[in-house]
């Protein structure tokens, strides 16, 4: 009877957006506690923000809802902190951004192992077989893609076309970040983060 109450209840102005927020950052945080996207449950979600799976219901209404906005705020997360790692570098520096943007991807996904699962696996759709892809993880490559760009336009020679070298850089540090991820003994993640910079010597003519 008390969640029926509670889910039927108005949120005031304002709360709405801000539980749905608490929820995502629940999910988000036993995301890192269990072992993988399968062991996310609507009842284990509402248990750690503290209110009745109900609620949970008026922002997401299914688990497979849950998942998807749960995607998109880790995403968000990730976005956030490459954008932030490249805006602390000096302007003119278009090869320090692209640096900078790779190393904040890597270090993301090294420290976020369930999430970038979750990411990876839920990060792009394609309507039809010669559709360009869609979706958080698209968006990502081009970020990259645009910091290329920026480097061609500045006078750096790219081996590859701008889009290409975004694509090149991008499944090059995700096929390193997932054997990182394999390994029963993990390597340092410098080496990962090095890696990133090898890429990047082989693209740049």
């Amino acid at each position: 009877m008390s969640e029926e109450v509670q889910a039927r209840t108005r949120n005031r102005w304002g709360e709405g957006e801000r539980l749905r927020g608490e929820i995502l950052a629940a999910a988000s945080r036993l995301l890192s506690e269990l072992d993988g996207e399968d062991a996310l449950t609507i009842r284990g979600v509402a248990r750690a923000v503290g209110i009745a799976p109900a609620s949970i219901y008026q922002h997401f209404s299914d688990r497979a809802a849950l998942v998807s906005g749960l995607t998109q705020h880790e995403f968000g997360r990730l976005r956030t902190a490459m954008e932030t790692a490249a805006s602390e570098v000096p302007d003119g520096d278009a090869v320090g951004r692209v640096r900078a943007l790779l190393h904040a991807y890597c270090r993301f996904a090294m420290a976020n192992p369930g999430h970038y699962r979750l990411m990876t696996a839920n990060g792009a759709s394609r309507s039809a077989p010669d559709v360009r892809p869609r979706g958080p993880m698209v968006d990502v490559v081009d970020l990259i893609t645009a910091a290329f760009s920026q480097c061609a336009e500045a006078g750096f020679a790219l081996r590859v076309p701008a889009e290409r070298a975004g694509v090149i850089a991008f499944v090059g540090m995700h096929g390193r970040v997932a054997l990182f991820h394999s390994q029963a003994r993990r390597q340092s993640v410098e080496l990962v983060v090095s890696f990133a910079d090898e890429l990047l010597e082989l693209v740049f003519d």
